[in-house]
């Protein structure tokens, strides 16, 4: 089977305004398998949001190729959904509203049939009985949350999610990534989930790829063998914190010899 998302040596050179290049992506490989769930991690500045533009088709590659189902991507994708930093909702519009503004702009106008997808959409994100609330009596979990409904009513075979709980406090942010897992798993999608939270990225991810400074390169392809689903006592494991620990190393000190401490299959 293809795999559902391929980078292959991809690189990305931006022009400044005062013409001078700037190399964000050197020589990225990877691939995101249909169904998984990969986490990007690296130091601010160093290009993850531009895997993110790339994917979308915002950009196209200055080097290489990024394809779906070995399809290269050219242009924006009508396969794929995305989830920015801050959920941008309409205040003059409700959260039902928001969440069929996609479809009302795309098609001009919006079905009994969208409304029921929509309602059923807040009900998985436990907004149900905020569908009538605008965004301003929300807290910024439940904003976000709404954001999230929004990507998922088109149905997205692909989801692409760029910091979505950077904005919010620590207790927040955990508590809305047990809440994506479990959206994850009622409405499976193939995720590629940027962050800066290396606890994050093991608690959500099957695979972490590690960036390097810019111009970036992937440091590691890490695969995250932790059993699902994930729960608070997850957090709690020696694998996990392993987990961590390593990536904390690769980041910190992206040339030295980094070795792994998390070989054995088997967990506390």
């Amino acid at each position: 089977m293809l795999p559902h998302v391929t980078f292959k040596d991809v690189g990305h050179t931006y022009e400044t305004e005062a013409g001078k290049p700037v190399c964000a992506l050197e020589n990225i490989n990877f691939t995101i398998k249909q169904g998984e769930f990969v986490a990007v991690l690296g130091p601010s500045g160093c290009g993850k949001s531009t895997l993110l533009r790339l994917l979308s088709g915002l950009f196209t590659a200055t080097k290489g190729q990024v394809s779906i189902y070995d399809y290269p991507v050219s242009g924006p994708q009508s396969n794929t959904g995305i989830v920015f930093q801050k959920p941008t909702l309409l205040p003059w519009k409700n959260v039902l509203e928001n969440v069929l503004f996609p479809i009302q702009y795309k098609q001009g106008r919006v079905s009994r049939k969208n409304k029921e997808s929509a309602a059923n959409m807040l009900n998985m994100v436990g907004l149900s009985e905020f569908s009538e609330h605008l965004p301003d009596q929300l807290s910024g979990g439940m904003q976000q949350r709404v954001g999230i409904a929004r990507a998922l009513l088109m149905d997205p075979e692909i989801l692409i999610m760029d910091e979505p709980f950077s904005a919010l406090d620590a207790l927040t942010r955990e508590q809305m990534g047990f809440e994506l897992l479990d959206i994850w798993r009622q409405k499976p999608k193939t995720v590629l989930f940027i962050t800066h939270s290396i606890s994050e990225a093991v608690l959500l991810a099957d695979k972490v790829l590690v960036l390097s400074p810019r111009p970036a390169q992937i440091i590691e392809d890490l695969t995250i063998n932790l059993p699902r689903p994930r729960t608070l006592n997850t957090i709690s494991t020696s694998r996990f914190s392993a987990y961590t620990d390593h990536i904390r190393q690769l980041i910190y000190h992206p040339n030295a010899n980094v070795q792994s401490s998390y070989s054995g299959e088997n967990d506390d």
